[in-house]
This record gives C-alpha cells, structure tokens and sequence, in this order.
C-alpha cells in the first residue's frame, strides 16, 4: 500500500495541474475572444459612401450597401486613342464592375455589349493630358460609372452598377 506522503503529494500535484489547466484555458479564451473582437469589428467613423454610386436614405445620410458584392469582369480590355497636347497616346484599360445581389450580377451580364459601348464612348472622351494625373484617372471613372448607371437606368430601370473598377491601366 501507499503511505500517506505519497498520497498527498499525488493529490496536491493533481490539484497543481488542474489550476494550470484552468489558467490556461481562460488565457486561450480571452486570446480568442480578442482576436473575434478585432476581426469582427469595424471602425466606419472615417469612411463614408459619398461617390456617385452611393446609395442615400431618406434623410440624406450615405446609407449601408444592401446584397452580396459581385464583380463582374469585362470580357475584353479597353484600347483607345486619346488626343494630347504634344502627340495622341493609345490606352489599354481593363473593367471589373462592382454590382450588389445576384439579379444586378445576371442584368450586368446580359447588358454587356451595352456596359461595353457606353464606357469605350465615355473613355474615348478623355484627355491624354488628363490621364496621366491620379486625379483624371478618377475623374474618368466617375464620369464611366455616372454614363454607365444612367444608359442601365434607360433599359433596366434600375441603378445595376455601383462601382466601375480599373483592374488595368496602360497609356503609351
């Protein structure tokens, strides 16, 4: 049989072991419950939805998109002529559009001959000039986004495209 020391030893280790368990389980769990916290949470206090496509409630305030972001890329790229002051430069530019919910991903892709004639009209307006600034690159796909939303508005009814988004940009 076992003598009394060696009893309690076994059972003051057991109780060692079980405190250490213990502690490194509300460690583990407070680790955990940190990282969902910063996951999950969202810091929207500096940015707001104020571009074209942005949708506005009833009071004037940017309102949350609705639905499931989809991109719907563009089957061929863009190749233009712009004019310039000093010479006329040929630009390759490549579109994903941005569109909320399955229905405006299905209108997005029926359209595309459409989507694709508008914006070849809107970028062949451009400037060369103007391109070649950060500034004119967005003003151009603003102006694409805004002749795009109202040519869908005309034959769909409904605002399709919420972003044109430039995945490729050249200009020689």
């Amino acid at each position: 049989m076992a003598n009394e020391s060696e009893l309690k030893i076994a059972e003051g280790s057991g109780k060692k072991k079980l405190l250490i368990m213990i502690g490194a389980s509300v460690v583990i769990l407070l680790i955990a419950v940190v990282a969902v916290l910063l996951l999950f949470s969202s810091d929207d206090s500096g940015s707001t939805a104020t571009g074209p496509g942005a949708a506005v409630s009833a009071d004037g305030t940017p309102a949350a998109p609705t639905g499931t972001a989809y991109y719907v890329p563009l089957p061929r790229p863009f190749i233009f002529n712009v004019p310039g002051s000093s010479r006329d430069r040929l630009v390759q530019i490549r579109v994903q559009l941005l569109v909320r919910g399955s229905n405006n991903d299905t209108l997005a892709k029926r359209h595309i001959p459409l989507i694709e004639g508008t914006l070849l009209q809107s970028f062949s307006s451009a400037n060369a000039d103007d391109l070649v600034t950060a500034a004119g690159k967005e003003s151009l796909r603003n102006k694409a986004l805004s002749d795009l939303q109202q040519e869908l508005l005309k034959v769909t009814g409904t605002v399709v495209v919420e972003e044109v988004l430039f995945t490729g940009f050249v200009m020689q």
